[in-house]
């Protein structure tokens, strides 16, 4: 998995390449913690490019949103594929998340 930050005024891209499996959780957990101690109000989580997420990727994302939120940072996720909306839908966990299909519809509703 590739990991990129953009840093905005408000808010930070991180954008995901690859799958987001047990292999890259703990580093990719690390730039999360990393986006949220930098005190911006919101955080994009871009999957456009993620074609996978198991269970451990799974639990990441959930603990992305409470962490993200504990700490005063809105958490959204985009462009989510129809893949990982499966994975989503299939554990019940599609309505946890703050969902877009863009990146751009993300970053309108942080405005």
């Amino acid at each position: 998995m590739k990991i990129k930050t953009q840093e905005y005024d408000e808010l930070t891209v991180v954008e995901l390449q690859g799958e987001m499996t047990s292999d890259f959780t703990e580093m990719l957990r690390n730039t999360l913690e990393n986006v949220v101690s930098k005190r911006k109000p919101g955080m994009i989580l871009d999957m456009s490019q993620v074609a996978f997420v198991d269970s451990k990727g799974l639990e990441l994302l959930l603990w992305a949103r409470d962490y993200s939120n504990e700490n005063s940072c809105a958490f959204k996720v985009a462009g989510l594929s129809e893949n990982c909306e499966k994975i989503l839908e299939i554990t019940g966990l599609f309505k946890e998340f703050d969902k877009y299909a863009e990146l751009s519809q993300a970053v309108r509703s942080m405005a």
